[in-house]
């Protein structure tokens, strides 16, 4: 294309710019000169030997394009699938939790809901309620009962003094405290705590796969489920 050919652009002014800013205040300029879109053609990008005209590369740029659009619904919808099947999960946890009555209900229910809805098979809550002393030797692989100035506890201070859910790999001497020295590999973590800057204690779920908690994830769901664990040992 020339500048006799692209009116309205002066010589002197003339550059990718220029050209560019013409053909968007004229999208209708190749309707008007069909002819060039025969003529023009570019290198393909694949194969640099090769030159491809004007509206196969148009063609190819939107192919890619929707290709893309399609990965990213894709996407979408594997989330929006697996936020609906957890949302299910959370439901059963409130299911249960209704049902049940007093503290060791309460507490048997979640340690359940864990385990079967969940699946989450390395769960451990560390409780600062005295009175709950009395069923850690009944669901002493689940429960723990300990005191918020304990010496391993103040490993957890930042988390308890945030009151928000945290996710990723933790300290060597937390993982020890949560899950034992002979536990199985623990290489990520979900912990939330429990009540007003975890008053109540802490709730933590341990994976063998390093990314399955990772930091960069959404607790939005961690704290839905902290708030219905709290309500439930507050009764």
């Amino acid at each position: 294309m020339t500048t006799s050919h692209a009116r309205g652009i002066k010589q002197d002014v003339l550059n990718d710019n220029s050209v560019a800013d013409y053909l968007q205040t004229n999208p209708d300029f190749f309707e008007r000169n069909s002819q060039l879109l025969t003529k023009l053609r570019l290198p393909h990008v694949r194969d640099v030997a090769a030159t491809v005209s004007l509206v196969e590369r148009q063609v190819e740029v939107l192919r890619e394009r929707n290709q893309s659009l399609e990965r990213k619904l894709k996407e979408l919808v594997e989330v929006a699938r697996a936020n609906d099947a957890l949302a299910n999960r959370i439901h059963r946890l409130s299911q249960r939790l209704i049902r049940a009555h007093t503290l060791r209900e309460s507490i048997s229910a979640i340690e359940t809901s864990l385990r079967e809805d969940f699946d989450a098979m390395n769960s451990v809550m560390v409780l600062f309620l005295e009175e709950a002393r009395a069923l850690e030797p009944d669901l002493g692989r689940f429960l723990r009962i300990a005191s918020p100035v304990d010496e391993d506890m103040k490993t957890f201070e930042s988390l308890l003094t945030s009151g928000k859910p945290r996710c990723g790999q933790v300290r060597d001497a937390q993982r020890d405290y949560l899950f034992g020295k002979d536990s199985v590999a623990i290489g990520s973590v979900a912990l939330t705590p429990l009540g007003q800057k975890g008053a109540l204690g802490i709730l933590a779920i341990g994976a063998s796969d390093a990314e399955r908690f990772h930091p960069g994830m959404s607790t939005e769901f961690l704290l839905r489920i902290g708030e219905l664990v709290t309500y439930a040992l507050m009764r």
